[in-house]
């Protein structure tokens, strides 16, 4: 792929009309492989110091080393690196790259070793290839999360050296050239979605945008071959009838800039099939609706001529608003510096418009590579170090501060596809941010404190909601209070994965801190009702038998209802398992609830229904079970309708002074906001009731609330409804129910 476009007035260039094109499928066979003399002459035209030794070195190693090797095109496998090469020598990278992209599979796909490579070519050659080996080994995936931590991993190598990504984006590339030769339509189309989802972004990301667009579009010819075809036939009718449109308009732009004095070179092309289904998708627009499907490149002699040819273009072509933007004032974070515009054009067709000088348009091509010094192999000193890299450090920042490998995959893609907004802190430093952006993603931006503590917004000396989309050329004051903490709430409208991580992050620790104290007071009652002492010591007994880091994690699973407080007393004292007897089971023993079973004078064995919780106060009845007995029921718990023989049927009352005999328990459902503060609230609630916490267990949970069902000791349905209407005016439950049937799981 050349990223160097000849820079001509007429015509778009052939290789670019063919962008609207489905390439044929080359046939199988053998093709005539690049000569070594070839690629030579290839880095010496922009490298003429370049060190020919190694890379003829390379050349050879490498296609010995493959040997008899084929792909599955036919061709020998040393095609690939070499094509993968001469990818890089079109970016005009170092020696150094160019011979990793020759030796780039041979570690992973032939004898090989990482220290044949350092012994040949020295350390910085061997850890080039050495990395981008590690990455192709993951790369065997099907499953998201596989997926995810092949993405950490492609992030952690290339803070290391870029030209790791520079050679896999190459060698992705010639992949999704040959991608038809893969017999398996689901092989081909999870290569394709990959390609869309990771490396097509990560290449603008970086400002290599010529990459990212055959990327995208070579990946749409499989993820959506009618979609693609129906454009290309739209483009070739559009063809038939205006002819060469592009060139005339082209041609008249040129002339208009000289007649006026400024020399520029003018080139256009028609879009990408894939460009213009993407707009097609956002805008909700049929082709016909569809205007600017042309861009043409204005490319001028300095950054004053810039500004001069945009107000010729505008003087005498009407613009379209909210269609200009100026990337030369505040470059995009990958370091693109244009002007766009959108104007009726010279035949009265909506045109996009990029005004360049050739400094900005060689980093608008080839992106980072253009900043590469050859012979000190680092960046240039002119690079905007902190635009263009700031977001991989940031997004390296979120990996090494435990986030799990699906998350940082969601942040990222968050941070890769998204255009950028410009906005400004009160004493006027630059803020870039997604668009979409709200006051609190400027505020994570800024710094993590800023964003933990924030309670309001101030845009452009106006109050606002902290949900309100920023925009271009805002200025941004955020009012913050010392005792503030997030909302769960802000998760569900910020869009920078950085902001997302740290609103997780802190309530992440906020409800763990909050399980902690939660279990530590269950664990207390459980053991002070068996007549026992809760320890340390206990506690880090069982953390061991239930292979946990740390006693700790015993108490935050406690109260957070992945344990319950009997399993964990039953581990430290396992004489005290109840044997499969429900918590409610209870005998007329003398320590059963006394129910009388009218019409009889003598009492009877029985069980309290798991399924209904009866409570002193409820309708009951008695259902006669095989080998369980007698198992008492509310009168409307579902499990009624299951006996059919309603001889079996007992009709029974609680007795006298059921309510003081002792506790019973009742289940019941709470909803809660998921917010620091929440679960001690309930807590608090039921303990003043006179409510006794017997379990809880958190059923389900998102970023606005979440659900548990709790077991509670009380003396009668009066008590419960006490505690029942105690939660529902507190303002941290949504609802409260008591639960009438069983438990599932």
């Amino acid at each position: 792929m050349s990223t160097q476009t000849p820079l001509v007035s007429a015509p778009a260039p052939e290789a670019e009309k063919a962008a609207a094109k489905p390439a044929p499928a080359p046939p199988r066979g053998r093709r005539k492989l690049m000569r070594q003399t070839d690629l030579v002459e290839r880095v010496l035209s922009y490298d003429p110091q370049a060190d020919e030794a190694v890379l003829n070195k390379a050349y050879v190693y490498a296609m010995t080393a493959h040997g008899k090797q084929f792909r599955a095109s036919g061709d020998p496998y040393f095609a690939h690196p070499l094509e993968v090469a001469a990818i890089l020598t079109d970016l005009k990278l170092d020696v150094a790259t160019i011979a990793t992209a020759l030796l780039h599979d041979t570690i992973e796909d032939t004898l090989v070793t990482y220290e044949d490579i350092k012994e040949k070519f020295g350390d910085e050659i061997a850890n080039l290839v050495d990395g981008v080996t590690k990455l192709s080994q993951l790369e065997l995936f099907s499953e998201r999360t596989k997926q995810a931590e092949n993405f950490r991993k492609l992030m952690l190598a290339i803070t290391g050296d870029i030209r790791v990504l520079l050679v896999k984006l190459a060698d992705r590339l010639h992949n999704m050239r040959t991608l038809g030769y893969i017999e398996k339509p689901e092989k081909r189309r999870r290569i394709a979605q990959e390609t869309v989802d990771i490396y097509a972004p990560l290449a603008g990301r970086i400002g290599m945008q010529n990459m990212r667009e055959e990327l995208e579009d070579l990946a749409f010819a499989d993820l959506d071959a009618e979609a693609r075809n129906s454009i290309v036939t739209h483009f070739a009718r559009l063809d038939m009838q205006s002819g060469d449109r592009v060139g005339r308009i082209a041609d008249q732009v040129k002339r208009k800039l000289a007649e006026l004095g400024l020399e520029a070179w003018v080139y256009g092309r028609a879009k990408r099939p894939f460009s213009i289904w993407r707009k097609l998708q956002t805008k909700k627009l049929s082709f016909e609706q569809l205007s600017d499907i042309f861009a043409f490149r204005v490319i001028v002699g300095s950054t004053a001529d810039c500004y001069r040819a945009l107000g010729i273009i505008h003087t005498n072509w009407q613009m379209v608003p909210e269609r200009f933007k100026d990337f030369i004032s505040t470059p995009k974070p990958n370091g693109y510096r244009s002007i766009q515009t959108t104007v009726i054009g010279p035949e009265k067709q909506r045109v996009e418009i990029q005004i360049r000088t050739q400094e900005m348009h060689d980093i608008a091509e080839r992106g980072v590579a253009a900043h590469w010094r050859y012979r000190e192999r680092v960046p240039d000193q002119g690079l905007p170090d902190s635009a263009t890299f700031g977001w991989l450090r940031d997004m390296v920042d979120l990996l090494e501060r435990g986030d799990t490998a699906e998350e940082a995959l969601e942040h990222s893609k968050l941070a890769l596809y998204q255009d950028q907004v410009f906005c400004f802190t009160p004493k006027g430093s630059l803020i870039s941010l997604p668009r979409g952006a709200t006051p609190i993603d400027f505020a994570y931006a800024v710094h993590t404190d800023l964003g933990n503590t924030a309670v309001g917004a101030k845009v452009n000396g106006n109050h606002v909601a902290l949900h309100t989309p920023l925009k271009n050329g805002d200025q941004v004051e955020i009012i913050r209070t010392k005792d503030a903490t997030p909302s769960a709430v802000w998760e569900q409208f910020v869009v920078t994965g950085r902001a997302r991580a740290e609103i997780r992050r802190f309530l992440r620790h906020a409800q763990r801190d909050e399980h902690l104290k939660f279990g530590r007071k269950i664990l207390e009652k459980a053991f002070a009702d068996e007549g026992r002492e809760l320890s340390e010591k206990a506690i880090e007994e069982v953390a061991k038998k239930l292979r946990l880091p740390t006693a700790s994690d015993v108490y935050a699973d406690v109260g957070r209802g992945a344990l319950r407080g009997h399993e964990v007393l039953e581990a430290v004292f396992p004489e005290l398992k109840r044997a499969g007897k429900p918590p409610n089971a209870s005998s007329q023993d003398g320590k059963a609830k006394p129910i009388s079973i009218r019409g009889l004078t003598e009492g009877i064995a029985y069980t309290l229904g798991q399924c209904c919780h009866p409570l002193p106060g409820d309708r009951i009845v008695g259902i006669m079970t095989p080998e369980i007995g007698t198992v008492i029921h509310t009168i409307d718990c579902a499990e009624l309708d299951k006996a059919h023989d309603m001889n079996d049927w007992l009709d029974v009352a609680w007795g006298r002074g059921a309510a003081e005999s002792g506790l019973s328990v009742a289940r019941v459902q709470v909803r809660v906001q998921n917010a620091p503060g929440s679960l001690a609230a309930v807590m608090t609630a039921i303990a003043a009731n006179g409510g006794n916490i017997f379990n809880l267990k958190v059923t389900s949970r998102n970023p606005l609330f979440f659900e548990f069902t709790v077991d509670i000791e009380v003396r009668d349905v009066s008590h419960l409804q006490n505690i029942l209407g105690a939660l529902r005016v507190n303002d941290a439950v949504e609802g409260v129910n008591r639960v009438r049937e069983a438990e599932a799981g």
